[in-house]
Order: C-alpha cells, then sequence, then structure tokens
C-alpha cells in the first residue's frame, strides 16, 4: 500500500495496536484471520509497519518507534535518534531557533530539532515520505513545531529560517553513491544552500567522504554511536575553533584537531590502543597517541601502542601479551597450550580474513580461555598480537 491514510483512519490505528507485537513466523496465520474483519489491502498495510516498527525500534527506541510511520527506505536512511538529538542540541547552542530540514525523509532530524525546541520546515519530494513525515511529527505531539511540505528542495525558500539542514539522498537504484556530485541533490547544491543560511547550516555526508572535498569554510564533523560510525556532518557558521572534529556518543565526547604530525614509529609497548572509527576517519588518532603519550606500531597503520594505560574514550585498550611473526601453525599450537576457546579476531593491514584464520586456528573451541588476536604489520612486517581488552 503507497498510502498511508488508511493506516491513520480509526480502522487502521486499531488495527496497528491488534498487530503490534506479531511474531513474523504467525504473520499469515494472524493475517488469514483479520482479513475475516478487514479489507486485506489494509491487513497487509499494518502488518507491514508493524514489521517497519520493529526494526526501527534500534533507531527510535521502543516507545517512539510503536507510535510512528516508516517506509522501507526512511527505516534504512533514517538518522539515529542519539545522533540526531545531538545535532539537533548543537544546532539551539549555536543560537538557532528555526531550521529548514531538506529531505527530511520521515523526520527523523526534524522530531529532534523540534523536541530542541526549534520550529521545523521539514521538506521532502516523495508523498509518502512527506506522509511519513506529517504523521510522526503529529503521533508524537509536534505538528505545532513541524510544517511538512512535499516538493523538490532546490525550489524551496529557506530565507525565512536561522538554518538550513541538508541530508542528500546517497543511495541509487545500484546502492550506495560515493561521488558527492552523484548525491541528490548535489554536494555543491547543498553547499551553496548552506552559505546562504542566516546563522549555520549542516549537511549530512557520508563518512567516507575524502577530506580533500570538505569545502575550506566548513567544518567536518565524524560521529559514531556505541563505536559504529554513523556519518560525518559539514557545518557552517560554527566559528571553526578547528576545522574538524571526532564525536563520540553516548556521551558526547568531542576531540577537534590541533594540526598534530604524524605520531612517531615505535616498536609495541604492553598496551595496544584501537581508535575509535570517528577518530580514523577524521585524521585525528594523532591528537589520541598525545594523549597517551604512544606511538604508532607501524607509519601505515591505526593502532597506537604506548607502555602505560591511560583511560580515553576515543580509543579501546588491549594489554598486550605476545607478539609473533604471522605463523598459523605456531598461533594455533600457543591457543592449544593455553586452552583457549574463545578466539576474536581483528585485523589492520592484513590480507588475511578472520574467520577464515579463526576456522584454521580453533576449529573446534573447547577450551575456558580467551584471547583478541591482531592481525596487522609492525614496521612493515606481517606481525600477530595476542592480548586482553582492558576493562
Amino acid at each position: 500500500m503507497n498510502d498511508l491514510a488508511p493506516l491513520l483512519t480509526p480502522e487502521g490505528r486499531a488495527l496497528l495496536d491488534e498487530v503490534r507485537d506479531t511474531d513474523p513466523a504467525q504473520e499469515l496465520a494472524v493475517a488469514t484471520r483479520l482479513r475475516r474483519e478487514h479489507p486485506a489491502e489494509l491487513v497487509s498495510a499494518a502488518l507491514g509497519q508493524a514489521r517497519l516498527r520493529q526494526r526501527a525500534a534500534a533507531k527510535f527506541g521502543e516507545r517512539d518507534a510503536a507510535r510512528m510511520f516508516f517506509t522501507p527506505n526512511g527505516v534504512e536512511q533514517s538518522t539515529r535518534a542519539s545522533v540526531a538529538a545531538y545535532r539537533a542540541e548543537r544546532f539551539r547552542e549555536l543560537g538557532v531557533t528555526s531550521v529548514a530540514d531538506l529531505c527530511c525523509g520521515i523526520g527523523g532530524d526534524a522530531i529532534a530539532l523540534a523536541r530542541a525546541g526549534i520550529r521545523v520546515l521539514a521538506v521532502d519530494r516523495d508523498p509518502l515520505t512527506a506522509a511519513a513525515a506529517r504523521a510522526n511529527a503529529d503521533a508524537l505531539g509536534l505538528a505545532g513545531l513541524i510544517e511538512v511540505r512535499e516538493a523538490d528542495v532546490t525550489e524551496v525558500d529557506t530565507a525565512g529560517y536561522d538554518a538550513v539542514f541538508v541530508d542528500p539522498a546517497r543511495r541509487g537504484g545500484r546502492g550506495r553513491i560515493f561521488d558527492p556530485e552523484a548525491y541528490s541533490p548535489p554536494l555543491s547544491w547543498a553547499v551553496g544552500a548552506a552559505r546562504t543560511a542566516p546563522r549555520a547550516a549542516a549537511l549530512k555526508v557520508a563518512p567516507g567522504i575524502p577530506h580533500e572535498a570538505v569545502p575550506s569554510d566548513a567544518e567536518a564533523e565524524w560521529i559514531s554511536d556505541g563505536g559504529d560510525v554513523k556519518e560525518a556532518v559539514l557545518w557552517f557558521g560554527t566559528g571553526r575553533e578547528s576545522p574538524v572534529r571526532a564525536t563520540l556518543l553516548p556521551g558526547p565526547h568531542t576531540l577537534s584537531s590541533r594540526g598534530l604530525p604524524d605520531p612517531a614509529v615505535r616498536p609495541p609497548g604492553r598496551y595496544l590502543y584501537e581508535p575509535d572509527g570517528a577518530v580514523i576517519r577524521s585524521h585525528l588518532v594523532a591528537e589520541v597517541a598525545e594523549q597517551l603519550d604512544g606511538g604508532l606500531i607501524d607509519p601505515t597503520i591505526a593502532y597506537v601502542t604506548a607502555d602505560e594505560h591511560r583511560p580515553t574514550p576515543y580509543a579501546t585498550a588491549y594489554e598486550i601479551t605476545d607478539r609473533l611473526p604471522f605463523n598459523v601453525k605456531k598461533l594455533k599450537a600457543l591457543l592449544r597450550e593455553r586452552g583457549v576457546g574463545a578466539l576474536t579476531v581483528k585485523k589492520r593491514g592484513s590480507a588475511v580474513e578472520p574467520e577464515e584464520l579463526r576456522r584454521k586456528v580453533l576449529p573446534k573451541p573447547t577450551g575456558s580461555g580467551s584471547v583478541t588476536v591482531f592481525l596487522t604489520r609492525v614496521d612493515g612486517a606481517p606481525t600477530m598480537l595476542l592480548g586482553h581488552p582492558v576493562r
């Protein structure tokens, strides 16, 4: 069903409540029963929406997801609620009171902005997506702060708003789009729109955006949530204390560039630090290494080594117990000798696939011990580092 209207009727809402917790394995039986009393298309739409709400709970939380309306693309492409809330708070701290949210999708960012007390114009050209955004604003009691408009964002006048937020489509018929000028709308258009905003602007881009593609007057921020890199954002009008930031959620913990040179290369010490993905993407490994009084194990590998343990939100610490040249037989013998039954394999700078190595060295796990193996390079040489996370 390409129309949300039937689900917004009293019958549709009652049906949504009835199928809310439907087990996917029981869908056919539930659908057969409900079709005796309701139109088949409405039943299918309600069950489809229930599935989308269950998937969306990881992004929006169970309470909000159970009341919201989604499209399949909307679930996949919408901003995680924690990231949207962080961005909305940053807008609020910049003194923004109104935002034109262009390419708003199902309204995830608009919701966060409205909850921060910011008035929002939410624009999307897809009729079903705009309808979902409108329904979500109403369902969450935010319709007074969110105006949803179905339109081409390139034709919308944003002059009456303090700030602009643009989330261009980065997927096409063949999957992800890596060329920023192939976004819809293109990054160059979004940058132009950002520069006209009276107070501030933010453009959501893929975390893999090349640093050289970042405009010279923008601040680039890479954001991770729970250790997973979620997005990069180009900010305009922030005052730019630093041209590059890495922000880790929950927290937030924000690390800013200080233009440090690459860390020195040194032999592995007692501790190995694995920087958060946002730190690596933002090229701020040097800032973390300085905090840790550490260096790199290889000039091309983003692992930091140090002799002391210094807790930091920007990297996960491991205590290293062994350093071996890459050798599958030696690793297998060592794991057997130590009774290892749980093996975590991480790699950086190695062509070996972790699952393949795990099958070779631990085909039938029986031991009670655990270990983390890093497949990497130490000053150019293929190396295995064994250790344990520091709790």
